[in-house]
């Protein structure tokens, strides 16, 4: 079965202008140009199309995709499953927010009480999606596929205790590297005891902890540009500062 752009765009619900732009970035080339000029896709272009989809409905850029759908490795049945379980995720998250909708409905209407924590249900997938969407890339080449799913999937699973648990870690982390970062001394005691604050943090995402790990992951704060303005933007230097205070209680530079 062919297409020409027209019938490609009206099957697939997307633009004509859309369809040539992927041309144009080489995306998705059509099959062939037929003596009038018409662009003509055939079935690998179709189901190539159906990845791209797949794959922006999931939040990827052009460019992403363009990277995956282009690599010689590539494998069609491989992404397809991959798509399904990044959808049944979706749908998961989608059916505890709305759980989480009618029962905060019900507790307006007076006819439940929802706890505080219970409000915050069905948002932690959403973390995992855009974290994986802003640092997802980097962290899965830097500690491996099987290593970051097991993470999210400790994340998923996480107990509304141990997230209270993590959120105060966090805040106790930020206030002690503050008051560290105005010591000036990644060595002192409130330097050490931040950089501690950072591994037990940790330890909630990471099924197994290593001091290289987590020398390493202290490294990237100072050399991603966006890791580095999350712990600047207080504090300029303070991304360098804890990568230093880290190092030292570790004792494993990178």
């Amino acid at each position: 079965m062919e297409y020409t752009i027209q019938k490609l765009g009206i099957l697939a619900s997307i633009s004509t202008r859309t369809l040539r732009y992927y041309d144009e970035i080489e995306l998705l080339k059509p099959a062939r140009i037929n003596s009038s000029g018409y662009r003509i896709y055939g079935q690998r272009e179709v189901d190539r199309l159906q990845q791209i989809l797949f794959y922006r409905e999931l939040g990827l850029t052009l460019e992403q995709i363009k990277e995956i759908v282009s690599n010689p490795d590539f494998n069609g049945t491989e992404a397809l499953k991959e798509h399904r379980e990044k959808l049944l995720d979706k749908r998961k998250q989608l059916d505890e927010l709305l759980l989480n909708v009618e029962k905060t409905i019900a507790s307006h209407e007076g006819r439940m009480t929802v706890k505080d924590q219970e409000k915050f249900e069905g948002f932690k997938q959403k973390f995992i999606e855009d974290n994986e969407k802003q640092y997802g890339k980097e962290i899965r080449e830097k500690y491996g596929e099987d290593t970051v799913n097991k993470s999210n999937e400790k994340l998923k699973n996480m107990t509304q205790e141990e997230h209270a648990e993590i959120t105060r870690l966090a805040d106790e982390l930020a206030q002690t590297l503050a008051a560290a970062f105005k010591e000036g001394d990644p060595a002192g005691n409130l330097a050490q005891k931040a950089a501690e604050k950072h591994m037990q943090w940790l330890t909630f995402y990471w099924n197994e902890y290593s001091k290289e790990a987590h020398a390493g992951l202290a490294q990237m704060y100072v050399d991603d540009e966006r890791f580095k303005q999350h712990y600047d933007k207080e504090q300029p230097g303070t991304a360098e500062f804890l990568r230093d205070a880290i190092h030292i209680y570790t004792g494993v530079k990178k």
